[in-house]
């Protein structure tokens, strides 16, 4: 513990705490999509389970950092690119990922909702979890590898996982209730994920691309959904007209009953455009109605 008096392991330790978290990110995001699928009071309970197995699995894998060490040592060549252990897991990792990430988002474009007895049918819980330690194997194996390719005392890299685990599990539940409050949201990081898997894939056969690159992408990405969710917020605000909701849907009403065939988005339209103006139809509706 000679390192408690080392500044230098000190910034070390903040260094990698933030690097775990954000290497954390994506893993966090996965496991607030899987955990929506399962009935809301098994929720709390998989996420808790699935950080917990990612922090004993990378502390299982930092107390054998020589083993780790040999995963980056070449197993096999194929075409002349050589494989390690390392570059398999990747691979493995980056090709499930691409996977889960492009069904999710195929179930979420075409809206499909298993419904049985009016009742929405949620997933098996131990499923879920299955599917959450997979993908905790793959995102603890990279953190783990900057972890020790960063600092070099072992007890520094345990403190570290623990924090950045401890601080996810805390935003864990937080950042699920967004999710699951801003559909566009989760398209959003269901895009992260396959960009990610992308990445974890190219990596595995051999092709390097720069964190900072993805990074810079994800932040823009985020900036212009902020944009986005801003803008929303705003539109919402100014439809809530002053009138009653009673007339105001009954002047829409009126219109669609009053000779006009209507798109469904320029339905959408009037009504938006109804609830942003201050005439008072109440005549019309009045004598429509009467008539």
């Amino acid at each position: 513990m000679e390192w408690i008096a080392d500044p230098t392991a000190w910034l070390g330790l903040l260094t990698l705490i933030v690097l775990e978290l954000v290497l954390g990110i994506d893993n966090l995001v996965f496991i607030a999509i899987l955990a929506d699928k399962l009935p809301p009071e098994q929720r709390d309970r998989a996420r808790i389970i699935g950080l917990s197995l990612a922090l004993l699995m990378r502390l299982g894998l930092l107390a054998s950092i020589s083993w780790m060490v040999t995963l980056t040592q070449p197993l096999f060549e194929v075409f002349e690119h050589s494989f390690s252990g390392r570059d398999l897991i990747m691979l493995f990792g980056g090709v499930f990922l691409l996977f889960k990430a492009t069904m999710e988002l195929h179930e979420r474009l075409e809206g499909h909702v298993s419904q049985r007895a009016g009742s929405t049918t949620y997933a098996l819980f131990w499923p879920i979890v299955a599917q959450i330690v997979v993908l905790d194997a793959v995102f603890s194996l990279d953190a783990v590898i900057t972890a020790v390719g960063m600092v070099e005392h072992l007890s520094v890299m345990m403190i570290a996982v623990v924090v950045s685990i401890g601080v996810m599990i805390v935003a864990s539940k937080p950042l699920t209730r967004f999710v699951n409050a801003h559909p566009t949201v989760i398209m959003l990081c269901l895009g992260f994920l396959m960009m990610i898997g992308f990445s974890l894939t190219a990596e595995g056969l051999g092709f390097h691309i720069p964190k900072g690159y993805l990074y810079a992408a994800i932040g823009f990405s985020i900036l212009i959904e902020v944009f986005n969710q801003i803008a929303r917020a705003r539109r919402k605000k100014s439809m809530q007209g002053l009138r009653p909701m009673r007339e105001r849907t009954a002047y829409a009403v009126m219109r669609l009953l009053g000779g006009r065939r209507l798109a469904a988005e320029e339905l959408g339209e009037e009504i938006a455009d109804l609830l942003e103006t201050d005439e008072a139809p109440a005549a019309s509706c009045s004598t429509a109605v009467s008539g």
